[in-house]
């Protein structure tokens, strides 16, 4: 049974948001700010994480770079009344993997809840789809209805995180610290590059393309 963490400080969705999910089979954690969650998180495993960006002692920003700083991974949904798209920006920028604006639609809720699960489990299984185009992490191969072929790994590390997290924005300091290391002497203009190449590897793929954000840095975008 997949355990489900709350961070939202509104008791009236707090109730509806751990009354839909019990429903629907999860065991849920109600926490009221980012510094409870926090805590939750050092005591308990959790598959996902519902989180609020406006709460007290910490909010949804803070709370989710802290928990990525810390190297847990763990998909987290952010819900908030904040809708323009530097609000959104921002809480990719933070390592949110899905987001949401209230009023939320509790159904939609369930379907990302049970896509973000399903994707966390193929990043544990080393393998992701994005639509027909399969990644395998063992073996660098990206197979397509019709090819199979091999990846540089650099590459192929590069399209693996980010199709991992469809439509979160990478900054190109995330992907080089992320893919080339922190110590890396490489400058963020070889993200560019690598970038470049995939684009033409996959300019005729018919499930997704790569975005740049400009400014920021890219996305891949499911078609």
């Amino acid at each position: 049974m997949h355990k489900i963490l709350i961070a939202e400080d509104d008791c009236e969705l707090l109730e509806l948001f751990s009354h839909v999910l019990t429903k629907h089979g999860y065991t849920v954690k109600d926490v009221s700010n980012g510094q409870e969650a926090l805590d939750a998180i050092k005591n308990d495993y959790f598959d996902i994480i519902i989180s609020d960006i406006m709460m007290p002692v910490m909010d949804g920003y803070e709370f989710v770079s802290k928990l990525r700083e810390d190297g847990n991974t763990t998909p987290v949904l952010m819900i908030t009344a904040k809708d323009a798209f530097d609000d959104m920006r921002m809480g990719f920028l933070s390592g949110t993997d899905d987001y949401m604006v209230k009023p939320v639609n509790v159904n939609e809720m369930i379907l990302r809840v049970q896509a973000l699960i399903r994707r966390a489990q193929m990043m544990n299984e080393r393998k992701q789809m994005i639509g027909k185009t399969t990644l395998e992490c063992d073996s660098l191969t990206v197979t397509t209805p019709k090819e199979s072929f091999i990846l540089p790994q650099k590459e192929f590390m590069l399209l693996y995180k980010m199709a991992s997290y469809p439509s979160r924005i990478f900054t190109r300091q995330q992907l080089m610290d992320e893919i080339w290391g922190y110590e890396s002497d490489s400058d963020t203009h070889t993200v560019d590059v690598h970038i470049g190449r995939l684009r033409e590897r996959f300019r005729d793929n018919e499930d997704f393309k790569i975005v740049t954000m400009r400014g920021v840095g890219y996305k891949v975008v499911k078609l």
